[in-house]
Formats: C-alpha cells, sequence, structure tokens
C-alpha cells in the first residue's frame, strides 16, 4: 500500500505546486533596456540590434534573436523559475501571437531608459511607447480571453522593469544636454521622478506585481575599463558610486510607492551587489575573465562591432562573467535570476 500511495502523493505535490505557481504569477511582463530586450530592436530602423551571429551561439537552436546575450536573459529564466515558458517572446516578432504572449511578453527596447532623450541617442523605442504597446497587448488580451479572465492576468502578472544604465552611461556622460540641465545628483532624482511616473502609469492600467531592478555597478563594465587607461583599466569608482546613490534612491521610492497606492507590492531588485561579487571573486563562481568580455577582444565590442568573424572570441561563454563589453553572459545571467528570485522575487513564487 504505501509503494501505491508514493505516485500519488508525488502527484498531488506536482499538481499543487503548479497550481500555486499559476495562482501567484500567471505571466511574466517586461518593460526595459537591452538587458532585458528579447527582441522588439529587431522590428525598428535603429543600429541597436544583435540579430546576427555570434549573437545566440548558446541559445537554444544557437539561432540570435536579437538579445544581447549568447543566451537567454534574466526574464526568460525568471519566467522558467516560476514554473512558466522558458523564454518571453518580443512583443514586435511576427513570429508570435497573443495565446504566447498571455503568459509572457516582452516591450523593452535596448538602448531605451527611463529619458525620452535616452532612446533619441540610438533612435530606439521610448518608454512611452512601451507604455503604448503595453495598452495595445491589453486590449488584444482581453478580445483573446474575455474581460475578466485578462483582467486577473494583468493583476496577478509579475512586471519586470529593467532601466536606468543608458540614461548614465549612453546619455548623461556622453551627450552634452543633461550634463548642461543637471548635477549627476539632480539628474539621479530626474530620473526617480520618471520612475515613479511610469510605475504609477502601469498601476493605473492594472498592474499591481512589480520588481524594480537597480542599475549594476557601471563603472566594472569592460568598456568603461577600457577606457580608465589612468588607473590601469581599474573599475570606474565614480560610476559605481553614482549606481550605488541612484540604488538607494529607487529603494527609496519603493518604500513610498507601496505606502501611497493600495494594493501595490513592488520590490527592488538589487542586481549589484552580486553582479559586483561575479566581477571581483570569479574564480569563485567558475568564471576565469570578468575584465573583458567573450566577443571580439571583449574591450569595445557590442552590437555590430561584436563581429562574428572575429578570431579573437571566445569558444566558450561560460568562463566569462561579460558576453560583450556591456551585457553578461547567460552563465552570469542565471546566476542573477537565481539570486533574485531566492531574494527581492520569492515572495512571488
Amino acid at each position: 500500500m504505501a509503494n501505491l500511495l508514493i505516485p500519488w502523493l508525488f502527484l498531488v505535490q506536482t499538481l499543487t505546486l503548479v497550481a500555486k505557481s499559476r495562482a501567484k504569477v500567471p505571466a511574466v511582463i517586461v518593460f526595459g533596456d537591452s538587458s532585458v530586450d528579447s527582441g522588439n530592436n529587431n522590428f525598428i530602423p535603429t543600429i541597436a540590434r544583435s540579430n546576427f551571429a555570434p549573437y545566440g551561439q548558446d541559445f537554444p537552436g544557437g539561432q540570435p534573436t536579437g538579445r544581447f546575450c549568447n543566451g537567454r536573459l534574466p526574464p526568460d529564466l525568471i519566467s522558467e523559475g516560476l514554473g512558466l515558458k522558458p523564454t518571453i517572446p518580443a512583443y514586435l516578432d511576427p513570429m508570435y501571437n497573443i495565446s504566447d504572449f498571455a503568459v509572457g511578453v516582452c516591450f523593452a527596447s535596448a538602448g531605451s531608459g527611463y529619458d525620452n532623450a535616452t532612446a533619441a541617442v540610438a533612435d530606439v523605442i521610448p518608454l512611452w511607447k512601451e507604455v503604448e504597446y503595453y495598452k495595445e497587448y491589453q486590449m488584444r488580451l482581453k478580445a483573446y480571453l474575455g474581460d475578466e479572465k485578462a483582467k486577473e492576468i494583468l493583476s496577478e502578472a509579475l512586471y519586470l522593469i529593467s532601466l536606468g544604465t543608458n540614461d548614465f552611461l549612453e546619455n548623461y556622460y556622453t551627450l552634452p544636454n543633461r550634463r548642461s540641465q543637471f548635477t549627476v545628483k539632480q539628474y539621479q532624482d530626474f530620473i526617480i521622478r520618471l520612475a515613479a511616473d511610469f510605475v504609477k502609469k502601469i498601476y493605473a492600467l492594472g498592474a499591481r506585481k512589480m520588481s524594480l531592478t537597480g542599475v549594476p555597478p557601471m563603472g566594472c563594465l569592460p568598456l568603461e575599463r577600457t577606457t580608465n587607461i589612468m588607473e590601469d583599466h581599474a573599475c570606474m569608482e565614480e560610476y559605481n558610486n553614482v549606481a550605488l546613490e541612484f540604488n538607494g534612491k529607487l529603494q527609496g521610492l519603493v518604500a513610498k510607492l507601496n505606502r501611497e497606492l493600495p494594493g501595490l507590492d513592488v520590490v527592488f531588485a538589487d542586481a549589484y551587489n552580486i553582479l559586483l561579487q561575479l566581477i571581483t571573486r570569479p574564480y569563485v563562481y567558475g568564471f576565469e575573465e570578468s575584465g573583458i568580455g567573450c566577443c571580439g577582444t571583449g574591450r569595445f565590442e557590442m552590437g555590430f562591432i561584436c563581429d562574428p568573424y572575429s578570431p579573437f572570441t571566445c569558444q566558450d561563454a561560460d568562463k566569462y562573467v561579460f558576453w560583450d563589453a556591456f551585457h553578461p553572459s547567460e552563465k552570469t545571467n542565471r546566476i542573477v535570476s537565481d539570486h533574485l528570485l531566492k531574494t527581492s522575487l520569492a515572495k512571488f513564487i
């Protein structure tokens, strides 16, 4: 009798876990930049693309998808960790339809930021347009599932939001306009206000469960280290300090929004510290290199400069913390995603 009960107990436990997962998070909805863009930029006129080799060399099927990585991104891995699909499709990809988007959809655009001026740098999708696509998605979902079921999914879905790095590195520190208007601390506050406005917009549209990802240790990205010649290519501490200050303000915003908006459950996802550990102690995590990326020489290549014919591109991206000069490898994405699922996102599991 005991032997007969074991399969039944296993089945009951499995069904309970699946039901729990479905009840808590029926879908993952993504807004952001290249850290989370699963290929929307493939379908707009911009140079900020990665739909060519060697990008995607470790993605299922070995095909480039527009993800700035050798494989999957954090939203893909988080979706899988929540018991949903292992990849989240780009909203603009005509290969997918509303039945695919019902359990996960990505509106993110590589090169975008909270600041509309940031999206204009590479002519990518600004955040306000990502919201417009989300509104369109809502209408399509309601037509597909009916108002009641669609509203349930939209309110119970987990919204992953990852923005900010481009606002500083591609906009503030690269172009003169914002620097002539703001000190860096004032620009941080400006971005925080934009982040607050964005959260309130999607909250008004029915979003309730959100994760706001802080910016990484920006000064340790290979591209920034390459240009830090005076300090022998060490991490640029000024940029890291700005990242820490901004993240602190973002944490304050999260607390404020949770107090002010009834029913909102927004968390701060801290990717800074785990990434800094991977960069400063790569060998502990099984990496061999954290100062340069896998692609090309790894010092400055990303996007179209990531040449598929470069003799320098590494064969095993798992040995590298970074895939290109700006973006983490899939192995790094998995470590960061696992960390977030055990910490800030644990309450949604």
